[in-house]
């Protein structure tokens, strides 16, 4: 008797133990339905917006140097001077540059000189033209009167068409002397033009910035020489992606933060869209302006920036854990009897605090997986749990 009550009692252990195993398989095990917190439709305000990191730059930047080579002979300012339109900043060495103009001014007194002297061979001639005239007629009539010969009135006619040929000479060589005056004339307002080309000029009022050549250097020309910035000017030329990059235009406000002063919001605006985007980083240039320019700033400070896009008043939206990519397209689990069934959705902006608008997809009423124990595929069976 004791041994068939000692199998029953064994068979049944053994089963209770399986049927354990197999319900701790069913509820906890790879079997067990999976742990999902579901969400559903939210309706309310979104207030999208765009991020950026940028470096602040200066709209108006100036490289000033000279435009020819030589040596530079002294500057006037140095790194962190504010400059005046017009202001004189630093001249280049004039070499042998006014002895070149004091003889250019020699040439122009002595081309003077010499248009005086045409103009009297001028005068001198015409006067002899008009004498030699007067006299072809005299010897006209008295050639009628047959008082002189025909021969003696050819000569005076020839005569005269000399000397009117004199004056045409002397007037040429006038016109000549002329022409040698105005080219001295230009000459010396060319080695002007070099001389003041020596002079180094802010081009506007603003900040000296680098001081890159010290008095005593040979510079070729174009090198710069001193750098100088508008202030007034500076801005954040941020890089945005350029997927997020659609809806911004210029003038919608934005917030700077420096990096250096992380707990200082600045307002800004947008300033402009450059036209040539980054198709390696697949980002756009997005030039932030300050509303008010802070005094503290320095060129190439990195900054991040937060445009604002327009308000959206009433928008039916999830939170963006509960989007995932899946076979090409942008969707949602739903929870339809206790099983998780992917469903395809169209999704319009985000913000920044991670809300996804939903355009189209889904209904008010829908459980929708906002987050999952593990990944899931459709007809997942899960437990569903409450969601914050």
């Amino acid at each position: 008797m004791k041994s068939p009550n000692r199998r029953l009692i064994t068979a049944l252990l053994i089963t209770l133990l399986v049927a354990g195993i197999i319900a701790l398989i069913a509820l906890k095990g790879p079997l067990a339905p999976v742990a999902v917190e579901v969400t559903r439709l939210q309706t309310g305000e979104l207030r999208p917006a765009v991020f950026g990191i940028g470096t602040v730059e200066a709209r108006r930047a100036y490289a000033i140097g000279p435009t020819r080579a030589g040596r530079l002979l002294k500057l006037r300012v140095d790194h962190g001077d504010k400059v005046s339109q017009g202001e004189l900043l630093g001249r280049m060495d004039p070499v042998d540059l006014r002895e070149r103009m004091n003889s250019a001014r020699l040439v122009i007194e002595k081309t003077e000189h010499l248009v005086e002297a045409a103009q009297a061979e001028v005068d001198e001639a015409k006067t002899l033209a008009r004498q030699a005239r007067r006299e072809q007629a005299r010897y006209h009539k008295l050639t009628e009167q047959h008082q002189v010969s025909q021969e003696a009135a050819d000569k005076k006619v020839a005569d005269a068409r000399a000397a009117q040929d004199r004056v045409g000479m002397a007037i040429a060589q006038l016109a000549g002397v002329r022409h040698d005056y105005q080219r001295a004339k230009a000459d010396l307002q060319a080695l002007q033009a070099q001389l003041d080309e020596l002079n180094l000029l802010s081009p506007a009022n603003g900040l000296i910035i680098a001081r890159e050549v010290e008095p005593g250097s040979v510079v070729v020309a174009g090198t710069p020489i001193l750098r100088m910035i508008d202030p007034a000017t500076l801005w954040v030329r941020a890089r945005i992606d350029q997927a997020k990059s659609g809806e911004i235009h210029t003038g919608q406000a934005a917030d700077i933060t420096l990096r250096s002063q992380p707990d200082r919001v600045l307002k800004g605006h947008v300033a402009r869209l450059e036209l040539i985007a980054d198709s390696l980083t697949e980002e756009r240039w997005v030039d932030v302006g300050f509303d008010t320019v802070p005094e503290d700033l320095s060129i190439g400070m990195l900054s991040n920036v937060t445009i604002h896009l327009p308000t959206i008043p009433q928008a039916e939206w999830l939170p963006g854990s509960a989007l995932l990519w899946r076979a090409g397209k942008s969707g949602v689990w739903r929870v339809i009897d206790a099983r998780a069934v992917f469903t395809p959705v169209r999704v319009g902006t985000r913000t920044l605090n991670g809300e996804v608008r939903i355009l189209d997809g889904l209904g008010r009423d829908d459980s929708i997986v906002a987050h999952a124990s593990k990944p899931l595929s459709d007809g997942d069976r899960v437990n569903v749990g409450a969601h914050d």
